[in-house]
């Protein structure tokens, strides 16, 4: 009996199906299609981290760029405030060569030429000068706790430790000692309230003491445990100028006069500032007290204690503060000199400059 008819479409066993065409050199499209998409997630990510790198590359430079403009803004406007300032030292010259030559009582008081505020005024667009000067003259002396052979005077100390202990200062007075043995010549400690070298060489850093003239009244802050409390309260009526140099009694704090009084006797610092300055105003060539008056207080009492008193007392200023403040826009500079007028007030120079009050 002979097979049935294949039915249409059917292939014969022998006949073998076409294999898929292959072009060459690709894979079909089913197996590349994951390799494909990992190539593109390399890329992606590998242009993510390019465009961070060069982000960060040009915010560096940007920052440089800026920052390096600011400091050159900075390094400018501090020179150009540099020279402000320095011609408000001129200035100051001139008002102070001109007050003693202008004045024929040869006085340095409250309300002359010299003590007027000056400013602000304008220098240019957007830059102003303002200055004052202050008489260093009216406080006490710290170098003047050593005598010019390099030895303590007690004298001089007595009046300190007066100072120290008033009540409005309201400090200890063996810190009268300590500075004092902190600028003299000698090595050795002869009080107990005295230090050397073996004191500060114990102290976190180790370091000695200056044995001779300071130059600025913070070095009170060298001495263990004074501090910048203790410092803010004696700061206004100390400062260290060369030896010898005089208190004008026509501008000394209330405190200082009455340091310069016998012990135990207050009377200027019971007055309150503005009876002072009244008292000051109405008193001839603007000078009180006088230096017959310090001295008159002293009648009766020891000769030598006085003698410190009467050989420092005067009525006249050599040494005066300027500050400048010179103002550049939203920043403002300030700039203290320390300028020395001459006995004979022919001339004004600058001995000292320095970013800080003290």
């Amino acid at each position: 009996m002979s097979a049935a008819p294949a039915e249409r479409g059917a292939r014969l066993p022998s006949e073998r199906a076409p294999r898929p065409r292959r072009e060459c050199g690709r894979r079909p499209r089913h197996e590349r299609t994951p390799r494909l998409r990992r190539e593109r997630g390399v890329a992606l990510l590998t242009a993510i981290l390019l465009v961070a790198l060069g982000t960060m590359l040009a915010t560096a430079m940007a920052y440089h760029t800026a920052m390096t403009a600011r400091r050159g803004q900075g390094s400018f406007a501090l020179d150009q405030s540099i020279l402000i300032a320095e011609a408000g030292e001129a200035i100051a010259g001139y008002a102070l060569r001109e007050s003693r030559r202008n004045n024929n009582s040869k006085n340095d008081a409250p309300g002359q030429a010299w003590s007027m505020h000056y400013g602000p005024l304008p220098v240019t667009d957007g830059v102003t000068l303002e200055a004052w000067l202050e008489d260093l003259s009216d406080r006490f002396n710290l170098n003047d706790l050593v005598n010019a052979a390099g030895v303590k005077d007690p004298k001089a100390i007595q009046a300190f430790e007066k100072l120290l202990q008033n009540p409005k200062i309201g400090l200890e007075p063996k810190w009268a000692e300590l500075i004092a043995d902190w600028i003299d010549a000698t090595t050795l400690v002869d009080s107990s309230d005295g230090a050397e070298d073996s004191t500060y060489l114990s102290q976190l850093p180790p370091y000695r003491a200056a044995d001779r003239q300071i130059t600025s009244s913070s070095e009170l802050l060298a001495l263990p445990g004074f501090g910048p409390d203790r410092f803010a309260r004696i700061a206004p009526f100390v400062t260290a100028l060369p030896r010898g140099t005089n208190i004008n009694l026509c501008t000394a704090s209330k405190y200082v006069l009455d340091a310069l009084l016998p012990p135990g006797e207050y009377q200027y610092s019971l007055l309150d500032d503005q009876a002072l300055a009244e008292q000051r105003s109405n008193a001839p060539n603007g000078c009180f007290p006088t230096v017959h008056d310090i001295t008159q207080t002293w009648v009766g009492q020891p000769q030598g204690s006085g003698s410190f008193v009467t050989q420092i007392s005067g009525t006249q200023s050599n040494y005066f503060r300027l500050t400048s403040v010179v103002s550049i826009g939203s920043a403002q500079f300030y700039l203290y000199s320390l300028l020395h007028r001459e006995q004979n007030g022919a001339k004004v120079r600058v001995i000292q400059r320095s970013f800080t009050a003290d």
